[in-house]
């Protein structure tokens, strides 16, 4: 019985890294399922979700910014319907505000979870084919600019993304500065949308939206030769050195 004892803290001792992903694994799996099934259908609707926001009353900034928070780590959820939401709920000026707050605060919980745990956590969750991809990239001399473009660039999985930025080289604060601001024109377009439908402005509504199909198109077709040609100049510069 003793040596069962040992045995099974002696495996406890050797898997415990193993342990705790997987529990974290469990709790994000949860989250996304009540996620999901409570609320994916209401984000549709922005009158729906400022009905919930303001239920909280002098706590709504705080709920707010907290959603945005969820949709980046359980990334799977377009942070667009959050971010439209924000321009209905506040405006686009502090719709803005607000959802760069929780992109930010979540951007830096993923690229920490991310980075404690490693790529082992990493390929469980993002593609192996998307986390070589972005890799080669990401360990660029320019990976600053680079994560810059990356999250500038319309139809790019930004916040899976994220969660590939932890394994790379680049330091915590400048993945949350040049992702924060690659994200920046993107959020401004959406929070201005959300503001259009709280206004009824039909015209405005029409050409945000046909601006945005643009861009994305743009991004999905001319996205990945951007930044392969930024990485072709990079390793050119870095063999200088």
């Amino acid at each position: 019985m003793k040596e069962f004892g040992k045995n099974i803290r002696t495996w406890l001792k050797n898997n415990k890294n193993n342990i705790i992903l997987s529990i974290i694994v469990i709790i994000f799996l949860y989250g996304a399922y009540e996620y999901y099934s409570q609320y994916f259908k209401v984000l549709k609707n922005p009158e729906e979700v400022k009905k919930i926001i303001m239920s909280y009353g002098k706590n709504s900034i705080i709920a707010f910014i907290a959603l945005q928070v969820i949709q980046v780590v359980l990334f799977f959820i377009p942070g667009e319907i959050i971010q439209i939401a924000g321009g209905y709920i506040f405006d686009s000026l502090y719709g803005s505000l607000f959802s760069l707050i929780g992109i930010t605060i979540g951007g830096s919980i993923v690229f920490s979870i991310s980075r404690f745990f490693g790529k082992t956590f990493v390929e469980k969750i993002i593609s192996k084919r998307h986390i070589k991809y972005f890799t080669k990239i990401l360990n660029s001399p320019k990976i600053n600019y680079i994560v810059f473009i990356l999250y500038l660039i319309p139809g790019i999985p930004k916040d899976a993304l994220a969660y590939i930025c932890g394994i790379s080289n680049i330091k915590f604060m400048d993945f949350l500065i040049y992702s924060s601001l690659g994200r920046l024109p993107g959020i401004v377009i959406s929070t201005y949308f959300g503001q259009n439908i709280s206004s009824k402005n039909i015209p405005v509504l029409v050409g945000v939206a046909i601006l945005t199909v643009i861009l994305v198109l743009i991004g999905i077709v001319k996205g990945k030769g951007i930044v392969n040609n930024l990485n072709k100049e990079s390793n050119k510069n870095k063999k200088k050195f």
